[in-house]
């Protein structure tokens, strides 16, 4: 008798253990705090005219002479830079987080490119607030750390003066990390972009495609995502957490 208290005792607690695991899960997951969430299903009043919508701007008026290069179409969002433009798109949304999981479904044809473009904009040690970045294309995708990289004011300067030395190339070399992919062309996938500390990584249609770590993913106060686009580019389902 004193046995089979036991084993239903033991049975118990090993319920009772279960139970309190998968409380535990739930408080974890309830934790998650969605920071963004868009599923573009809507309609532009005038389909002349670029209207986003839900607090995203875009840089058509200034770099685009006014030129519509964000449409919406059938519930997703579809980017196209224009011919007059002298910049690559950008569709920015201010969102603030120090950490974050960034996911969306995107969809590039041949030639295209897709940039998760994290951004402070109080941030005057880099230029335009750049702090890193992932670049996708069909067959590469790149992540950068811009703040210690390309994008630190004396860094970009000394490129745009083309007085690179050899130190700064290899130090700007280290800035970035690139990796081989071959995705589908015209057809969605799914992104997922976790930046936590100084660490970046990638998984696309479920495979983590790679990480990189530098101290420039670490700044403390991200307050903008950007959609950067030099060609084409279709984007929906955008949702970050923190």
């Amino acid at each position: 008798m004193k046995c089979m208290n036991l084993f239903l005792v033991l049975n118990l607690l090993s319920g009772a253990a279960a139970i309190s695991i998968a409380q535990d899960a739930t408080v974890a997951g309830a934790a998650a705090t969605i920071l963004l969430e868009d599923d573009f299903d809507r309609e532009e009043s005038d389909p002349a005219k670029e209207e986003v919508g839900n607090g995203w701007g875009t840089n058509s008026k200034s770099r685009a002479k006014g030129v519509k290069q964000v449409d919406l179409v059938g519930g997703a969002m579809h980017i196209t830079m224009a011919a007059v433009a002298d910049h690559g798109v950008s569709v920015h949304h201010e969102v603030a987080f120090k950490d974050a999981n960034i996911r969306m479904r995107f969809k590039l044809g041949a030639g295209d490119d897709l940039g998760i473009n994290i951004a402070d904009m109080n941030e005057k040690s880099v230029h335009a607030g750049h702090i890193c970045v992932v670049r996708i294309k069909p067959k590469t995708v790149e992540l950068s750390d811009l703040k210690t990289g390309n994008m630190k004011l004396e860094h970009r300067q000394a490129r745009q003066d083309k007085k690179v030395s050899p130190e700064l190339t290899a130090l700007l070399k280290g800035k970035q990390k690139k990796f081989s992919v071959n995705l589908a062309l015209n057809e969605w996938h799914t992104l997922e972009v976790q930046i936590k500390s100084d660490v970046m990584s990638v998984t696309i249609d479920d495979k983590l495609v790679g990480e990189f770590q530098s101290a420039g993913i670490g700044h403390p106060t991200k307050s903008r995502l950007r959609l950067a686009v030099n060609k084409s580019a279709w984007v929906d389902d955008v949702k970050i957490s923190s």
